[in-house]
């Protein structure tokens, strides 16, 4: 839902969050056509998966859901491979690290809250990467 509200300025109420999809979108940034390829990934992948897909990647949002500790339980370690990945010596572009950010997402649902902003900060922090809480 994240991705399609970038591309289509809308929100989404119906939402099939285990459908892996790529987008394709052009913006207009800082005076510069950007062409984005977003691969919105369905969260359900085994470590090869992962990996390929960390592979392809250039730049990461790595969200989670405030109202589910489990997903923001695998942050650290998205971030790491995200890293221990982009660092290796077989990559191309000279173990330079891709921009990385996390999201908390639907912070509007306050009662279902499981991660405070504070856990958010403190790992962002941990992590030396922005933070961003969102709906």
């Amino acid at each position: 839902a994240l991705t399609v509200r970038f591309i289509t300025r809308r929100f989404i109420g119906d939402y099939d969050p285990t459908l892996e999809m790529i987008y394709r979108h052009v913006a207009m940034m800082d005076g510069e056509m950007v062409h984005f390829e977003i691969l919105d990934t369905a969260g359900q992948e085994d470590s090869l998966q992962i990996e390929e897909k960390i592979k392809w990647g250039d730049g990461f949002a790595v969200v989670y859901s405030v109202t589910d500790r489990c997903s923001f339980d695998e942050v650290m370690r998205l971030c790491f491979l995200i890293n221990h990945i982009h660092s290796s010596p077989k990559r191309s572009s000279g173990g330079e690290q891709p921009p990385v950010v996390i999201v908390g997402n639907k912070k509007d649902l306050q009662f279902d809250r499981m991660v405070s902003t504070q856990d958010g900060e403190n790992l962002s922090k941990a992590l030396k990467l922005p933070f961003y809480e969102i709906s």
